[in-house]
């Protein structure tokens, strides 16, 4: 099976100084957004001390292929928010899993909430080229 994650990165993001975004801040984004729909994938158990998130891991299934296999991951760019948008809304509608991030902008967007990425996967590869197959690498 061949399985990947993609991270669609806003290219028209500037900072509180009207700057490109720095690269870290946006290393960080995708980071928050691989995870995220990976922690929808999980299953929360309350115990009686701890909180279990356990990942749902079924034999033969599209997580197991990523999960135990290379973890790919490709860092796509996008032009702006509404192609994001309209990204995160085929990925709903096919049944892909997803996260989109919000950055509370504590640091790079002068207080304000700004959606910075979007992942999409882990799936299989030719599910989300139908999505973002025509997407180029950051």
């Amino acid at each position: 099976m061949d399985t990947k994650q993609v991270i669609v990165m806003r290219r028209d993001l500037k900072n509180t100084l009207g700057q490109k975004v720095k690269g870290g801040k946006m290393v960080a984004q995708g980071s928050h957004a691989s995870l995220g729909a990976v922690k929808d994938m999980m299953e929360v158990r309350q115990g009686k001390n701890c909180t279990e998130y356990v990942l749902k891991v079924t034999p033969g299934s599209v997580l197991e292929d990523w999960w135990e296999g290379r973890f790919t991951k490709i860092a796509l760019g996008c032009d702006d928010l509404k192609e994001l948008l309209e990204f995160q809304k085929q990925a709903k509608a096919a049944g892909l899993p997803f996260a989109l991030i919000t950055d509370a902008g504590l640091t790079e967007f002068g207080g304000k909430a700004t959606i910075t990425c979007l992942s999409i996967g882990p799936a299989e590869s030719k599910d989300i080229d139908k999505i973002t197959g025509h997407l180029k690498p950051l």
